[in-house]
């Protein structure tokens, strides 16, 4: 099979294109044929060197994919969706996912939603179980005290993570605000469900959401940059706020005063998905079928592809994610 692999670490050039054997499922898992793969910040840090794949998964990068089923284990009892072989389905894997083909557990294979293309389907995984982990189940954003649905800021609003988390939690009721380092992109956000984007080279993002909420602050900040964000973040904070921390792209330490901590009883929460067992990501699986998949098979959100790109193309795509000037997903589709 064709697959796109590291040949070292450094720039996207290191990205090429390489034969290798195609993967053989084992207990658990199904072989599918991937018609298009999603490219994610982590595929980046782990092309230069720093974040490897977890124990016994392959070294191609990918992390998400959509595809046809072609064979494996499909009377595994995680087949809760009675998957065969030839059904289109999204998954979402721990790497190996720039190929041909590629193996899944079949716990965290998902029916590609009914009304996508497969190419939509691929930008779902990472991104919507990212989403779903830290915002809905570790940072519980929900209804108040008062039966009202609690509100969100979202960082990074026009990332893969922020342009899902702006939309489900839109479509689920919630206030959303988003920031992003343009005009255009945070018209973009309000386009796509925010009720204020703000321009965080511009603004100080703190000052507008306490303006915007009165004083009082949001429930929920969805953050992917950390560094001198937190203490900001902190500050956007209701009391009984929850801080969700994904991503680290600002910086690994920051001040935060602990008192305001204390006083407001606030939440601050870590995660990354990659290592977790496929227990934890199935129970997530689960959530996305019942609760998100009917968002997207009305039609009231659906995936924003920004680019795609051939598989001898992926230095390009990763040369555009660098970039930062995407607008949501960026795609390898397997048919170019």
């Amino acid at each position: 099979m064709k697959s796109i692999a590291i040949t070292a670490y450094g720039g996207p050039d290191v990205l090429q294109l390489e034969e290798r054997p195609m993967p053989a499922p084992q207990a658990g898992e199904v072989l599918i044929k991937v018609a298009a793969s999603g490219v994610n910040r982590p595929d980046v840090s782990q092309r230069e060197g720093n974040y490897p794949p977890p124990a016994g998964i392959s070294d191609l990068p990918g992390l998400e994919i959509a595809g046809e089923i072609v064979w494996g284990d499909l009377a595994h009892a995680d087949n809760v969706w009675s998957l065969k072989a030839g059904d289109k389905v999204c998954a979402l894997v721990a790497g190996g996912g720039y190929a041909e083909y590629c193996v899944a557990p079949i716990a965290q294979c998902l029916p590609a939603p009914q009304g996508l293309s497969l190419v939509e389907a691929a930008a779902l995984p990472e991104t919507y179980f990212t989403v779903w982990s830290n915002v809905f189940d570790r940072a519980r954003l929900g209804l108040n005290e008062d039966g009202q649905p609690e509100s969100l800021l979202v960082h990074g609003g026009t990332s893969g993570i922020g342009v899902a988390a702006i939309q489900i939690a839109h479509a689920l009721g919630h206030r959303v605000f988003a920031t992003a380092g343009s005009e255009e992109k945070c018209r973009a956000t309000e386009r796509l469900g925010a009720a204020r984007g703000i321009n965080y080279r511009t603004d100080d993002f703190a000052a507008v959401v306490k303006d915007l909420t009165h004083g009082r602050g949001v429930d929920v900040v969805l953050d992917i940059i950390g560094g001198d964000y937190i203490p900001r973040d902190i500050d956007c904070l209701a009391a009984d706020g929850r801080l969700a921390l994904v991503a680290v792209l600002g910086g690994t330490e920051a001040k935060v005063d602990l008192l305001k901590v204390l006083m407001r009883r606030l939440t601050i929460s870590g995660n990354t998905l990659r290592a977790r067992s496929i227990k934890f990501k199935q129970a997530i699986a689960q959530q996305l079928v019942e609760h998100v998949w009917p968002l997207s098979e009305s039609g009231r959100i659906r995936p924003e592809i920004h680019a795609s790109f051939g598989p001898g193309e992926a230095p390009e795509a990763h040369r555009l994610m660098e970039s930062n000037q995407h607008i949501g997903k960026i795609v390898i589709d397997w048919s170019k």
